[in-house]
Formats: structure tokens, sequence, C-alpha cells
């Protein structure tokens, strides 16, 4: 005869006899998209290290950083194009590092999209039909793929060049057909790899501004990786005054990769960026020549050596109390400058 101490385990099963699969501790359902503590290592270097990244709804999220940090790696593990070594990818909930390749392979043609630094058209196809592959593809009907096709090339102004090859294009627009591309099945995720990268500062904020367009009327998440450092904003000209001409500018939040790790910083409307030797608002104190905190040591010195001009000019010793007095305002504003933070 068997004694029970405790609830049966036959009690936890489930009615097919088996016992239930537990929700994960870490399981993220607020986010469409999430990376946990991703690893990845090629050729014995560490691409990616411990990288957790959260990925909103709708939200267009930049990914910037040097070259050779890991941005490209980054966002190929979170479009499940490569497997990290270790860590956790989710998508609406459902773990990607679990799933099989031939699951994950068309969870990506049917929910993601991809447009990289070059648009790796098909060269023996027109642009149109570039366009349609991906849901030719997925078996969709010639003439449907082809009318949705044509539908995305009108929406980024390219619908002219639709019977063109590749090859009679300019960069600007096989960019543009490389967008249609990754847009036609209409994904959840739009992955952009630096897309900008090899185009005019002008052609490449135009594109940008289409990605945007795209993404807000079809309610788009995106994931943008961009240069580190942002470029000069392009010369007014006209109506592109207002282009995002960066993937910062472009974000509502940015996600800095540094050899392989990231720093999340959140970017607020409207946010000013100070160049080295501006001061922030409220701290009038650190700013040099404003007039109101500091000018008022210098002013005794400059009114110090009219003085000795006035009474004997061959005095010799009150040239000497500036020199103190000018390493010491010279050392403070040295001391201030690291002291703002940078944003």
């Amino acid at each position: 005869m068997h004694s029970s101490t405790g609830p049966s385990r036959s009690a936890d099963r489930a009615p097919n006899g088996r016992h239930p699969r537990r929700p994960p501790r870490n399981r993220p359902d607020d986010d469409v998209l999430r990376a946990l503590a991703l690893h990845h290592v090629r050729d014995g270097f560490a691409v990616l290290t411990g990288v957790t990244v959260a990925v909103r709804d709708r939200e267009v999220l930049a990914v910037v950083g040097p070259r050779g940090s890991g941005k490209t790696t980054l966002l190929r593990c979170l479009a499940g194009q490569l497997r990290p070594d270790t860590g956790e990818l989710w998508f609406n909930s459902k773990p990607l590092h679990t799933l099989r390749r031939a699951a994950l392979d068309r969870l990506r043609g049917e929910r993601f999209g991809w447009i990289g630094s070059r648009a790796d058209l098909v060269p023996e196809l027109t642009a149109r039909e570039n366009t349609a592959l991906p849901l030719l593809l997925a078996g969709h009907g010639g003439r449907r793929a082809r009318e949705r096709a044509t539908d995305w090339l009108e929406r980024l102004d390219v619908a002219g060049l639709a019977d063109l090859r590749p090859a009679a294009l300019d960069p600007a627009q096989r960019q543009r057909v490389a967008l249609a591309r990754a847009l036609v099945r209409e994904p959840s995720v739009l992955f952009a790899d630096e897309p900008t990268a090899a185009l005019h500062r002008r052609d490449g904020a135009l594109l940008l501004r289409a990605l945007a367009t795209a993404a807000r009327s079809h309610g788009l998440t995106v994931v943008l990786a961009g240069p580190d450092t942002p470029l000069p904003a392009p010369a007014p000209t006209g109506s592109s005054d207002q282009l995002p001409y960066d993937a910062v500018q472009l974000a509502d939040r940015t996600v800095r990769l540094v050899d392989g790790r990231c720093t999340q910083v959140r970017r607020e409307p409207g946010q000013v960026r100070h160049e080295p030797g501006h001061v922030r608002s409220g701290a009038p104190d650190r700013q040099p020549g404003a007039g109101r905190a500091l000018p008022a040591p210098p002013d005794p010195v400059r009114a110090a050596p009219p003085e000795p001009a006035h009474a004997a000019p061959p005095e010799p010793a009150l040239p000497a109390p500036p020199e103190p007095v000018r390493a010491v305002a010279t050392g403070s504003r040295r001391d201030a400058a690291p002291c703002s933070p940078s944003v």
C-alpha cells in the first residue's frame, strides 16, 4: 500500500496523459521582438556579447555603432537568418530559438522583410518581376503577384521603371525596388541594414522618408541599422529640409553597439544635441563668456592692469597676479567640458 504525502503526479498531467508544457520564466509578452543575452562567435571573435534588446510594436528602433560593432549580426539574429550560439529570441511571445529551420524559414518569409545596403536584385528580372518574386515563391498566382508588385512600385514612385532591369537603374532606384520587394508581402517587421550606405545624402533621405511612410501607413515595426556618427544635415533644398537623413533622427529609440555590447538610449522628441563646449540651459555658471557668474572673477583681473598703468607704469609686481587667476579660470573651464553629459 502506497502512502501519499502530497498531490499526485497524475493530477498534473494533461488529458492526453502528457505533462503540460510550463511557460518559460522569461517569456516576454509585451514586445513584438525580443532578444535575451545573445552571444555569437565568428572565427574565434566574439561578435555579440550578452546583447539584450526589445522591439516594441510599430516603433522604429535604430541600431547604431562603429563598423565591426555587430550591427548586421544582431539584425540577422533578430530576423532569424542567423542562429546565435547562446541566448533567446522571441517574436510575439513565440520562441524563435527553438524553432526548426523549416518553420523558422516559413515564419521569416511571412512575417519579416529585409533590405540591405545593396539591393541584390536578380539581374535577369525586371523591377516588377523582382518585386513579385517573394509572392511567386510563396505560391501566389502570377497575375496577383504582378498586381501587388506594381502597386508597391507605385507607392515608392518607381512604377515607371517596372519593366526595366537592374542594370538600367541607378543605385537609388534599385534600393526603392528592393524596398518594394521587402514590403510586397506586407511583413510585420522590416529589417533595414544600412539601406542608405551606398546612396547620396538626398537620395538616402528620400528613401528613409519612403520607409517611414510605409511603416506608419501599414503599422510596421522597423529595426534600422545606421552609422555611429550622424551625417550632417543635407543643404535645405525645397521640401527636403525636413527629411530624416539618418537612422537616429528617424527612430523612436536608439540602441548603440560597441564591441558587441549594447547601450540603449531613449530619444526624446525635440532633443537638442550639444556640441563640445556648449552648455545646457540651467547651468549658466559653466558657460564660458556668458557674463553672469564666471565673468565676475575675470573683471577684477581686467580692471587691475589699468590701475598700475594709471599710477606707475614701470612697476613690475602687479603683472604676476593675473597669471594664477588665468590658470584657475582656464582650469575650471577644462574641467567643466568633460562633466557635461553626452547625449
